[in-house]
């Protein structure tokens, strides 16, 4: 009987400790993503002038607005 308490002690620590890491590591991404967002506006300016578009200082705004928008 001794064994069995070991092994569901153990079975049920390492799904606490997956289950722990998992929402540990989900909440550094989060935060790191909102502190370095993956985009700024000269990557959006770039793109936007390699699809052949005019990158206004208002379509930069817009954009930028709406992914920061997205992201929360």
């Amino acid at each position: 009987m001794d064994l069995w308490v070991v092994i569901l002690v153990g079975v049920l620590a390492l799904i606490a400790g997956v289950a722990l890491g998992f929402f540990i590591a989900r909440q550094y991404m989060m935060s790191y993503l909102k502190k370095n967002p993956p985009i700024n506006e000269q990557m959006l300016r770039t793109m936007m002038m390699q699809m052949g578009q005019k990158p206004s200082q208002k379509k930069v705004n817009q954009m930028m607005k709406a992914m920061n928008n997205r992201i929360k």
